[in-house]
């Protein structure tokens, strides 16, 4: 393999460590190999960015370990200004690649590979972009949880004989939350109680309405 970088760091990942190997020297000459291991709290890994600024290492790649490595790229994506280049490794692309050395270390073989130019990094988006990501994801989760919630209470009044929905476009909307809330409390409903409990032109449909939920809910229930 010809060297293409004069500098640059490998990264191992774990859950509780992270070692680094920076590699240093003339792409025509044998590199110097300097191992090091942090731990992954916030002061290892702020430990571990003084030690890339000070050997202005501005080449570094990691495994894409899990979610382990995040912390750590987010640490280090602002060094020298955000002038460094970080690749995020698929780990199988690396375990292709042929010539590793029984007694070589992950994060020795991954500086190694680094600074003859055969590693492809996984896209990365900004850091804005990621939070965004972030917030967008979480948030289809939270509906996909609703959903799934609302799901489960209209399929049990279904099985209890309550036909809200057969009346009701959302059995979740004002109205709808009204009955629920009142059979809750009191385990049935009267046509007074219902008109209380109605808004707009759900009023129209009460009797149809009152039909649907003549029933008794059990404390159980």
């Amino acid at each position: 393999m010809k060297d293409l970088l004069e500098r640059c760091m490998g990264l191992d990942i774990h859950k509780e460590s992270v070692v680094a190997c920076i590699m240093t020297g003339p792409v025509d000459c044998k590199a110097e190999r300097e191992l090091r291991t942090f731990g992954t709290l916030s002061a290892n890994l702020q430990e571990l960015r003084r030690w890339v600024e000070e050997t202005n290492c501005r080449y570094i790649a990691m495994e894409s370990t899990g979610i382990y490595w995040q912390p750590i790229y987010e640490t280090l994506e602002d060094c020298f200004g955000g002038d460094i280049e970080m690749l995020v490794v698929n780990a199988r692309h690396m375990k292709n690649v042929p010539g590793k050395k029984t007694d070589m270390r992950d994060a020795e073989w991954i500086a190694t590979l680094l600074r003859a130019g055969l590693l492809n990094g996984s896209f990365i988006p900004a850091k804005v972009i990621r939070e965004l990501r972030h917030l967008t994801r979480y948030r289809k989760s939270v509906i996909s949880d609703i959903t799934s919630q609302k799901n489960r209470i209209e399929k049990f009044l279904q099985s209890s004989g309550f036909r809200l929905s057969s009346f009701m476009s959302d059995i979740f909307g004002a109205s709808g939350r009204n009955v629920m809330r009142y059979l809750c409390q009191h385990g049935k409903i009267t046509m007074e109680a219902l008109d209380g409990c109605l808004k707009t032109q759900t009023r129209n449909r009460m009797k149809e309405i009152m039909s649907s939920v003549n029933g008794t809910l059990s404390d159980h229930q």
